[in-house]
């Protein structure tokens, strides 16, 4: 469910400060100050991604700030990503300016004063995500924010399609599908912010790193929880995501198939149970991590020959 704000409607004198209030409930509390000659218009949409928040504004010049005050009174905890669809754009955050144009990204963090400025009339879509959901070391966001990234190439081509492309696709998306289709987008800025990241711990000789069997136990640990992913197992091992990837290529698996392999291997096992108390298909795939029953059915299948009803009234053992 989504929401939506239009100056469309509002008397000339009053839009700028309904324009303000709009910002800050769609966004964060900010301030919002435009060119005097001329009248105001703007319109925001906002959409939710499992804890993910996608905002699509389109207006016409202004230059919106965040304030030291307004972060100490209404603390946030989301790290943004702007997409510019159409216009141009200037981040300040960190001493830093970066400029954009259509199809590129800005990096920033809500946390911290910053501006942006649009010299003329724009539209971009804004995406906020919970720092706790990014699994990411500190040093390495402060990195990327305040940063522009090209939109033609890298991930930061990945991320802006998708971003685009996934606003018409929200409103048909079921819960479970968005809090997948929100891993995603969380592991494709992971890479962005990899992408970005020019010191790496030196490169593994092969296989038997010693941080292989550590990240093997890891996953092993943690195969049950829904947010298990290369960023989170990047994060909790003090490594980037490229270098963990590079890890495992010797292995001929990436880490994201690893997880899910180790996760149908576990919800094999536990189909096989042929006493009373054996659990049901759907507990068994929540149980392992699967959010999303229709998607395990065809994982399963796929890796196994057979759908899981199937697999237990067969009785197969692997």
């Amino acid at each position: 469910m989504g929401r939506e704000w239009t100056t469309d409607g509002v008397p000339e004198g009053e839009r700028l400060s309904y324009w303000r209030d709009a910002l800050g409930r769609a966004l964060v509390p900010m301030t919002v100050t435009a060119p005097a000659d001329g009248p105001f218009s703007g319109r925001i949409s906002t959409r939710r991604l499992g804890s993910l928040r996608i905002a699509t504004v389109e207006a016409d010049a202004q230059r919106a700030s965040r304030t030291p005050a307004q972060i100490a009174r209404a603390a946030s905890d989301w790290v943004a990503v702007g997409v510019q669809t159409a216009g141009t754009a200037t981040l300040l955050q960190d001493g830093r300016h970066a400029r954009v144009g259509e199809g590129d990204l800005v990096v920033y963090d809500t946390s911290r004063p910053y501006a942006l400025d649009y010299p003329q009339r724009f539209s971009t879509r804004v995406l906020h995500m919970p720092r706790r959901a990014l699994g990411l070391p500190e040093e390495e966001l402060r990195r990327v924010t305040g940063t522009a990234i090209a939109g033609a190439e890298g991930a930061g081509a990945l991320l802006g399609s998708f971003l685009t492309g996934l606003a018409a696709a929200l409103p048909a998306c079921s819960p479970a599908v968005a809090t997948r289709l929100a891993a995603s987008v969380v592991d494709l800025f992971a890479t962005l912010v990899d992408e970005r990241t020019t010191v790496d711990v030196p490169s593994p000789a092969d296989v038997n790193h010693p941080l292989v069997p550590r990240i093997r136990d890891h996953i092993d640990r943690y195969l049950a929880d829904p947010g298990l992913s290369p960023a989170t197992i990047a994060a909790a091992h003090h490594i980037s995501v490229r270098y963990l990837h590079r890890l495992f290529e010797e292995e001929g698996v990436t880490v994201a198939r690893l997880i899910q392999r180790r996760r149908l291997e576990q919800c094999a096992r536990d189909l096989t149970r042929r006493d009373a108390a054996a659990p049901t298909v759907s507990a068994v795939a929540q149980r392992w991590g699967f959010a999303n029953p229709a998607h395990f059915s065809r994982v399963f299948r796929a890796a196994y020959g057979r759908s899981p009803r199937e697999w237990v009234r067969s009785g197969a053992v692997g």
